[in-house]
């Protein structure tokens, strides 16, 4: 009975193949995972949004004003659904888009803006990727003389992010 057992191989390799078969799919199911991972993260390209020169200024009759760049950044175009000074959305916006990268700053000139296009209610602003515009801000009701100094923020809204942007309200001297 002795040697019997031991010329009995068909039940060792019975084992080693259930275990070669369990590695390889392991191994396979492996290297699959990691190939979608590297397709979908390498051709998904990134919203990336940055605003600059942000300024607001409220002026001695207690109107106040809001400007600031937004260039996109990123790799894909954004659709830009609400931006909120202080959480209170916007009323009056006026866009236009900056081709010369080298003239970036807002300096409140009511002579130019005529040059600008006014964002409807219920419109959204389209951001290319690579582009760059100027975002006026009106009608800032929540904003008067007594938050001069005072530090407070812009959010641009899009479908996938919120970017935030923080500055102090300056007296607004005419030119």
């Amino acid at each position: 009975m002795e040697m019997k057992l031991l010329r009995n191989r068909k039940a060792l390799s019975t084992v080693v193949t259930t275990l070669i078969i369990l590695v390889v799919s392991v191994l396979l199911a492996t290297v699959v995972t990691f190939y979608a991972i590297n397709v979908t993260t390498t051709r998904v390209q990134e919203e990336s949004l940055q605003i600059t020169n942000l300024h607001v200024w409220c002026a001695e009759d207690g109107t106040a004003s809001a400007a600031f760049v937004i260039t996109n950044t990123g790799g894909r175009d954004v659709v830009i659904n609400k931006i909120t000074l202080r959480g209170v959305k916007a009323k009056t916006i006026l866009y236009k888009d900056v081709s010369d990268p080298t003239d970036p700053d807002c300096k409140f000139n009511p002579d130019a803006l005529s040059d600008y296009e006014e964002l409807e209610e219920g419109e959204s602003l389209v951001l290319p990727s690579g582009k760059r515009m100027i975002v006026y801000l009106f009608d800032l009701d929540h904003i008067s003389t007594s938050d001069i100094g005072v530090s407070i923020s812009v959010v641009v809204f899009t479908a996938n992010a919120q970017y935030y942007k923080e500055t102090n309200v300056e007296a607004y001297v005419e030119p």
